[in-house]
């Protein structure tokens, strides 16, 4: 992929006129012009252009595409055929971003009207830019927002109603309650609760449910990564809709505090690495092996919904769609290689009740 350098750097006549950072701190709108055109690239933290699209002409259009531009890396230019201005229009006006719920797509809006669509799935690799208003038909600079539009209208228009929502009064203090009602009515009555997202979005909390009845170990749960879909689910799952959101629980019979360590860990994670978090996935623990939160005998999680013996904590819905909790469950090295080879069902054989409550190997 492509890097985006400065315009000290470039030394080419390209400026950089416009950059937003999404919410999440994953994802950078650039748009870049020269004399002859401008583009916007979507970047991730190191620069690296996740997805582009050309956003318009300023001068006559060739009647084929500019191989030298692209050779020289500067911004590209529509052929006549593809732009609704083939003498070129005059430079961008005042720009707005719309970033997508899931911070991995941005739409750019152009003094108030809608001038391009960069979603998560656009990647200039695989001959998949995003949508311009400028645009006719399909080119490897970018498609038809015109044609696009019925399917991308509703996604901005949740877009933006999530965000104004997001950035009201109350907005996450009612949400906390939503999650936190479920929970006492699945899991048992709520006891201590930390922050697990700091200053960064999203805001993700952790509440713990100490031991009651006949329940001898304490359930964890997240608290806000609901609250926003995760990324790219869409390029993976026929229906998107219910496997974007999802909270994350853990049972354990020792120190709750411990055990919390994992949210610090994975709670932020789909949002900041641009990635999603669903049934079968495993992570490895990114420190020392005697670091881990549920004994140095493991060396992971791996992520089941729905497991026998654990509360059903499902039956929460939020932005219309339904929220899957998530266990983690601890693995060691040899069985994150054995999901590796053979998939996570290889594994289901060998987690014990035991192992689902988090009792340390050889203590029951």
């Amino acid at each position: 992929m492509a890097t985006i350098r400065s315009t000290g750097e470039r030394g080419d006549g390209v400026e950089i006129v416009f950059t937003d950072v999404n919410p999440y701190g994953s994802r950078t709108l650039v748009v870049e012009r020269d004399e002859a055109s401008s583009v916007a690239y979507l970047c991730g933290p190191q620069g690296t252009v996740h997805g582009a699209v050309w956003l318009a002409n300023h001068g006559p259009a060739p009647e084929t595409i500019d191989l030298g531009r692209l050779d020289s890396e500067l911004p590209p230019v529509a052929p006549r055929a593809n732009t609704r201005h083939p003498e070129g229009r005059p430079p961008l006006g005042d720009l707005r971003p719309l970033w997508f719920e899931e911070g991995d797509g941005v739409a750019l809006y152009e003094n108030d009207e809608l001038l391009a669509v960069i979603p998560g799935w656009a990647d200039m690799s695989r001959g998949m830019p995003g949508y311009c208003l400028e645009a006719v038909g399909e080119s490897p600079f970018a498609w038809s927002l015109e044609e696009a539009l019925e399917g991308l209208a509703p996604r901005l228009e949740r877009a933006r109603a999530y965000w104004d929502w997001r950035g009201g009064d109350g907005s996450w203090a009612t949400f906390q309650q939503f999650v936190m009602g479920h929970l006492d009515r699945t899991a048992g009555m709520a006891g201590r609760f930390w922050d697990a997202g700091g200053e960064r979005l999203p805001t993700v909390g952790i509440t713990e449910r100490p031991p009651e009845g006949d329940r001898e170990y304490t359930i964890l749960s997240t608290v806000g990564m609901s609250c926003q879909p995760m990324p790219t689910v869409e390029q993976y799952i026929e229906r998107p809709e219910a496997h974007a959101r999802v909270e994350l629980a853990v049972a354990t019979p020792g120190d709750a505090r411990d055990a919390a360590r994992l949210f610090l860990w994975l709670a932020q994670y789909p949002w900041h690495s641009v990635t999603w978090l669903g049934h079968g996935h495993t992570a490895k623990w990114y420190h020392r092996p005697e670091t881990f939160p549920l004994g140095s005998a493991y060396s992971g999680v791996i992520m089941l919904t729905g497991l026998p013996g654990l509360p059903d904590l499902s039956g929460f819905v939020f932005g219309g769609d339904a929220v899957q909790w998530l266990w983690l469950i601890p693995v060691t090295a040899e069985e994150l290689h054995l999901v590796a080879e053979s998939g996570y069902r290889a594994l289901l054989p060998r987690l014990s009740a035991a192992r689902l409550t988090g009792t340390p190997p050889g203590t029951g």
